[in-house]
């Protein structure tokens, strides 16, 4: 069920409400162009952010327009994490209710519990819900990581599937994958290291940049997969100022202005961040113009 390049969604919106009409272009963009899964209401999408209700609105919308176009294969995995057990549970069960495929859960963030703690955290949204699980390891913002012990004794619960690693420890991936069942799968969560996540085995990655170029980041994955490495690293060259460029501010604000030059939303982004700078903007500008993504260039015209 998760492989390949999985989008980690933006979340639009406008004059500080949720745009819906703009998330419609922005699920359009994805299934059309080939990606390979959609997390809505993760860190890209602002998640911390959104209201309860904005949070089903995202997620009935991300569900049905998958169905729309009859696309089986993308799955939708909800960000339903919080440092609350009883929230995340209760965000869970909510995403559980939209019919999402799957729950991303963050370890939690600023209580830095122990290994124990997380364990017992996860294990009691396993527990208590009944979707499957991927964890998601973030050390730069949860202030403590997830260690392959804990991750290893988690894989061995029957719904917990996948992990995202956001770490720039690839050498996890290997430890991970050699220690859990055969179905358990890591995905990477760093746009700028994830062909050399590949190599370590991991089997896809949860991408902020594919929001951009959705194409070239799934024709990325399918060149590792098929084993084209001239294809591969083509790809791995020609994505990587766009893996850079996008996380020079915190994000999503530079990926939300990238994305308001492809017309998909506006540039606009809820307190307690603030839209990129207009040195940023100047350096997305650059980048996007090299790709032929804006200035009247064809868009994302390099695929396998």
């Amino acid at each position: 069920m998760f492989h390949g390049s999985i989008t980690a969604l933006v979340t639009p919106f406008c004059d500080g409400a949720f745009d819906a009409k703009s998330f419609e272009k922005v699920l359009a963009y994805q299934i059309e162009h080939g990606s390979h899964g959609l997390v809505p209401c993760g860190t890209t999408g602002e998640a911390p952010t959104l209201e309860e209700d904005e949070v089903r609105a995202i997620l009935d919308m991300s569900v049905q327009a998958v169905k729309s176009q009859n696309s089986k294969s993308v799955p939708v995995i909800a960000g339903t994490g919080s440092n609350s057990t009883s929230k995340t549970i209760y965000m869970t069960r909510l995403a559980k209710s939209c019919g999402v495929d799957a729950a991303l859960v963050v370890v939690p963030y600023y209580n830095k519990p122990s290994q124990d703690g997380m364990y017992a955290h996860f294990k009691a949204v396993h527990d208590a819900t009944d979707l499957p699980i991927v964890l998601y390891n973030v050390p730069s913002r949860c202030g403590v990581e997830i260690s392959v012990e804990t991750v290893c004794r988690l894989a061995e619960l029957p719904r917990v599937m996948a992990i995202k690693d956001a770490t720039p420890d690839v050498s996890r991936t290997t430890e991970i994958k050699s220690r859990v069942k055969d179905s358990f799968r890591v995905l990477c969560g760093d746009d700028a290291i994830a062909g050399a996540a590949l190599a370590h085995g991991a089997d896809g990655c949860i991408s902020v940049a594919s929001n951009i170029a959705p194409a070239l980041y799934a024709a990325f994955q399918e060149a590792w997969a098929a084993r084209n490495i001239d294809l591969f690293q083509e790809l791995q060259a020609k994505l990587m100022p766009l893996n850079k460029v996008l996380f020079t501010e915190s994000s999503p604000a530079p990926v939300k202005y990238a994305a308001s030059r492809l017309g998909l939303c506006r540039d606009e982004v809820r307190l307690p961040l603030v839209a990129a700078t207009p040195a940023c903007r100047e350096r997305v500008d650059a980048v996007l113009t090299e790709l032929g993504l804006i200035s009247g260039a064809k868009s994302e015209k390099l695929r396998a």
